[in-house]
């Protein structure tokens, strides 16, 4: 079980820790791993695409730790099962698990066809942190010191703006299904130590700016408070925070980080 801070000695280190990040090679994910291996942590990232993971692992090799990536395709149980198995020949125990890696799209629902993009939005956006938090919980549990476990969200999960120009039912539906996957889990795992979080990120510098119309930016950034968009490396300093002994009361929270976007000013 995790014990109260009694000063401010270390409250805000995660030095030696090892971290899991789903999705850590690129984006969001790139930039949640980048913050663990700046502030001194272990990581092994969990991505589709070998080769880039493992030029992300490599440039982390001048913070001094231990990094490497391991091919998984989160939403397939069997491949978390493999991938977590080869983590587990590295680390001897896991401390953090960040459940970042996850898809959107633009399809109408009763255009799907075949419901083929709701199961492949769905299968990697909620079934794929309920992969790996099965798999990865219990070794967590079984070495008795708790954890912390963060699932990456979107303001997405509790709006639906701008579904006339971009429907995304499925993105919707499975973001605001992590959120309640994770208040759940928080209580399921709260006597063995685990804190559960989500974060939820709204506009961010990431692959999906590709997306956007120069204009969208303009007038995204206008709403916002902060009046501009986040940076990747900004999500995982919330990351850090949140598995560090300074955040050992927080658990089953949903935390936005979203220049104030949501507040609809």
């Amino acid at each position: 079980m995790p014990n109260p801070i009694t000063n401010m000695t270390n409250a805000f280190s995660v030095k030696g820790y090892n971290v899991i990040v789903t999705g850590g090679n690129r984006g969001i994910g790139l930039g949640i791993s980048t913050a663990f291996a700046q502030s001194g942590a272990n990581v092994a990232i969990l991505c589709r695409n070998k080769e880039s993971g493992d030029k992300a692992a490599e440039s982390f090799k001048q913070y001094g730790g231990t990094y490497f990536c391991v091919q998984c395709d989160t939403g397939a149980l069997e491949s978390v099962k493999k991938a977590v198995a080869e983590v587990f020949r590295v680390f001897p125990e896991v401390n953090v698990l960040v459940n970042n890696a996850g898809v959107s799209t633009v399809t109408k629902f009763v255009d799907d066809r075949d419901l083929s993009e709701w199961h492949r939005v769905v299968n990697t956006n909620l079934h794929g942190p309920a992969n790996t938090i099965y798999e990865v919980a219990p070794h967590m549990i079984k070495a008795g010191k708790g954890g912390s476990i963060i699932n990456i969200s979107s303001i997405g999960g509790q709006s639906v703006g701008g579904t006339k120009h971009h429907p995304k039912a499925s993105y919707h539906a499975s973001k605001a299904g992590l959120e309640m996957l994770t208040k759940a889990l928080a209580v399921e795992l709260g006597d063995d130590g685990i804190r559960i979080n989500v974060i939820e990120p709204g506009p961010t510098h990431s692959d999906l700016d590709k997306d956007l119309p120069p204009e969208a930016f303009v007038q995204i950034q206008n709403q916002m408070p902060m009046h501009r968009f986040a940076e990747p490396i900004e999500i995982g300093a919330l990351c850090v925070f949140l598995s560090t002994e300074a955040a050992n009361q927080i658990t089953g929270a949903v935390h936005i980080h979203d220049g104030g976007l949501v507040l609809g000013g």
